[in-house]
């Protein structure tokens, strides 16, 4: 199937399930699966809506979710063996969305054999669809991205409030803060709004269609021991740099 055919399931979802909650859930509707870590009724019907169009249109395929591994946990032992599989997050940055922020985004992976061969984002409140094909490149809304240039140390993002403005004695830029979303992370690094991204977690929905996009752009994305990311990553610690001198200044002067 066309990837911007599947990029259209994204957006389907979205303005059916997810949109019509934007700002508009209740208490009731709001639950947290650990302390911080929120999932709404929006979560759960997104991630059933897009599973069942892509059933529909790969009938031999395994789709899994975050919530759904949230509640089977060994569903993701067999993705790793799959000859063709997808992995969804179906809200990305449920906490900015609970908090009635923009930064939230629909992630779709597609796994075949173990590697990564497509990914989406779909940022519904900014317009921006973000595709990759391994081995094509990388698209916004159907156009290559160039990224931008700037005269300035490696300038990285975190969620870790105890490393903003680390700057490594003047040898990075000091350290900002992520959007606390991977659909609006990896396009910022994707366009050269920051440099690098430091993650703790590892999670298949959250990276393994960033990652593709980053490395489809020039980019790497390890895990802090210089072992590439995939599907089968379990390291605590994702580094992912727009190019080489940028993930080496970080991985070396990081204080994990």
């Amino acid at each position: 199937m066309d990837t911007d055919d599947i990029l259209g399931m994204l957006q389907e979802t979205a303005a059916e399930v997810i949109t019509p909650k934007f700002r508009q859930l209740s208490d009731g509707e709001i639950e947290e699966k650990n302390p911080g870590d929120f999932v709404t009724v929006a979560d759960r019907e997104a991630e059933q809506y897009l599973t069942r169009l892509l059933n529909a249109a790969f009938p031999g395929a395994t789709v899994v979710g975050e919530e759904t591994v949230f509640l089977e946990p060994g569903l993701l032992k067999g993705l790793p063996n799959a000859d063709h599989a997808f992995i969804i997050d179906p809200i990305d940055g449920t906490r900015n969305f609970v908090n009635g922020k923009e930064q939230h985004g629909v992630i779709l992976a597609e796994v075949r054999g173990g590697v990564t061969t497509r990914g989406w984002i779909w940022q519904p409140m900014t317009g921006r669809g973000y595709v990759a094909e391994r081995g094509a490149g990388v698209r916004m809304n159907g156009d290559p991205i160039e990224r931008a240039s700037h005269d300035r140390l490696p300038l990285g993002a975190t969620s870790k409030k105890k490393l903003l403005g680390f700057d490594a004695d003047g040898r990075l830029s000091p350290v900002v803060s992520s959007n606390f979303c991977c659909a609006f992370d990896y396009p910022a690094l994707l366009h050269g709004d920051i440099d690098f991204i430091f993650y703790s977690s590892v999670h298949p929905w959250d990276h393994l269609a960033g990652a593709l996009m980053v490395t489809e752009n020039g980019g790497i994305a390890r895990t802090l021991d210089g072992i590439s990311y995939t599907l089968l990553s379990r390291s605590r610690g994702l580094l992912v740099a727009a190019d080489t001198m940028s993930w080496m200044a970080a991985q070396q002067l990081w204080p994990v």
